[in-house]
């Protein structure tokens, strides 16, 4: 059992050794957290307490749900999940869900009762469930009535489907007594794809979720209570947990929640509800200013943070240029939980990523953990309240080294301590925001009867600003046309989430290799 007695013992059993941990920082005074920390009950609790309950919370297009009112379905739904599910305190639930106050409710109602949530992005198959479900061991989920077909085959306890869940509300009290849970209790998994296709599951404790609050919220974003969030990252990427969720309730604002949040959508929504404060990637960004009407419904918008993939000079100056809008790049990982490294609207360098967040440290450093001089390239390093503790991961020792966590990002610091950004140091393809493993699409390709060997490289697009590309020897007797790109295109979608489809399909007689026959990706990249 963990010391405070709250949680099962398999996170706490299942986290790295001490000597794989990162060094833990907590120097502004918001960081000093106490022994007992409930997430859910800082987030929203205290704005009940505190006579806020008439205050927006949720928006969506048909709907606005108040603070009073997510109150009493999280407490609802804590019940169900206590009461008729049988979770305790430390099992793991499963969420399926595309964004919406439901979900939002449920990931609150999951932490606040002491379970660990693990929220997933809508579009993953069953095999990428299976791997996850196993690794995690997890007995609980809930789910989207549109997108219960990807569990039906896959052994789980008790699962609830949302009409299940609205059904079993109604039967069950607004009232609910947060879990006393530490403040260094498992409060979420996040997972992401290692360049083996193999889910990695990042541990975040109940302070981490607050810490993001108290760093790139509170000192950069600086939000206030009438601020209305909106953006597209799903609450399932920590990204969008923090920017549509965990923000706008730490600072008692309100979020917009779309299902579908395709720039065009985004635009409608900005200006039907007056949204001031819009988290995307920078592909979106850039789809809207290719559009006037777009461009012309951003006006209540005083904030637009880019993060998810390198945001673009010429991107930036053309934002700032057509809508006069102040944006913030930065970025941020699933193992640290949010935003570590930002601009702040504020003395920025076009281009640059800007300076640390207040609360965490950052360097460059060489091959041998050595510091670099100023304007050279090296691994970008950083330690503050939040850090990688993946879930029984030989891969941590990748990740963390000295105490400091290694992002796989190479960067450069000018004299005035402003980051560059270079490029990413592993195989990983970030395309529109999403971290594409290439080694998972090859092995969807290989399933292929027509393709004999294939190799999976990003490639620079205008658009989108990296996309995924094959490279595909066919097998003899086999035509590489326009209609085997669709069967080979449509095939991956259908074996992985379709957002890892390849965008290109190029076809070689050989695949350029080494003489002890590994393929050579590096000389495939830039064709």
């Amino acid at each position: 059992m963990h010391p405070s007695g709250h949680q099962d013992s398999f996170t706490r059993d299942n986290l790295p050794p001490t000597e794989m941990m990162p060094q833990f920082l907590f120097e502004l005074p918001a960081l000093k957290y106490p022994a007992q920390l409930n997430c859910t009950e800082q987030l929203l609790d205290r704005h009940i307490v505190s006579g806020g309950g008439d205050l927006p919370a949720i928006h969506t297009m048909e709907d606005t749900w108040s603070y009073a009112r997510l109150h009493g379905n999280v407490n609802k739904i804590a019940h169900v999940l206590v009461q008729h599910m049988g979770v305790v305190p430390g099992n793991r639930v499963l969420m399926r869900f595309p964004n919406s106050p439901l979900f939002a409710a449920c990931l609150l109602a999951v932490m606040k009762c002491g379970a660990v949530a693990v929220p997933t992005m809508p579009l993953l198959r069953e095999k990428e469930l299976s791997g996850i479900i196993a690794k995690a061991e997890i007995s609980h989920a809930l789910c989207d009535d549109r997108l219960m077909e990807a569990l039906e085959d896959i052994p789980l306890q008790h699962v609830l489907s949302s009409k299940d869940i609205e059904r079993l509300m109604a039967g069950f009290s607004e009232d609910f007594t947060p879990a006393p849970t530490a403040s260094d209790d498992v409060a979420l998994i996040g997972f992401t794809s290692g360049t083996s296709g193999d889910p990695k599951g990042v541990l975040h404790y109940h302070r981490d979720v607050m810490s993001m609050c108290h760093t790139f919220c509170a000192e950069v974003l600086k939000p206030k209570s009438d601020d209305v969030f909106i953006g597209s990252p799903p609450l399932a990427f920590t990204f969008g947990l923090g920017g549509l969720l965990a923000f706008p309730l730490y600072a008692g604002a309100s979020t917009v929640l779309l299902e579908s949040p395709a720039p065009k959508n985004l635009a409608a929504a900005i200006k039907a509800i007056g949204a001031t404060i819009c988290f995307t990637a920078p592909t979106a960004y850039k789809v809207l200013l290719s559009d006037a009407d777009a461009v012309a419904s951003l006006s209540s918008l005083r904030l637009a943070v880019s993060a998810g993939e390198h945001l673009p000079k010429p991107v930036y100056e053309q934002w700032l240029e057509q809508t006069g809008i102040s944006m913030i790049d930065g970025i941020g990982a699933t193992e640290m939980i949010h935003i570590f490294l930002s601009m702040t609207s504020e003395g920025d360098k076009a281009g640059s990523t800007g300076r640390p967040v207040p609360g965490y440290e950052l360097c460059i450093l060489d091959a041998d953990m050595q510091e670099v001089a100023a304007d050279t390239e090296g691994f970008l390093a950083v330690r503050g309240p939040t850090g990688c503790k993946y879930l029984a991961d030989d891969r941590q020792q990748n990740y963390v080294r000295d105490g400091w966590n290694i992002t796989g990002d190479i960067f450069r610091k000018d004299v005035d301590g402003h980051y560059w950004y270079v490029a990413r140091s592993d195989d990983m393809i970030i395309s529109a925001g999403y971290n594409i493993s290439g080694p998972e699409v090859e092995e969807a390709l290989l399933a292929h009867p027509s393709v004999g060997e294939c190799a999976v490289v990003a490639a620079s697009d205008a658009d989108r600003g990296t996309i995924v590309k094959a490279f595909i020897v066919l097998a003899a007797g086999e035509t590489g046309d326009d209609a085997m790109t669709k069967s080979l295109q449509d095939f991956t979608k259908a074996r992985i989430a379709p957002y890892k489809y390849p965008r290109s399909i190029a076809y070689l007689d050989a695949l350029p290799k080494t003489q002890t026959g590994k393929i050579q990706r590096f000389a495939l990249r830039g064709t």
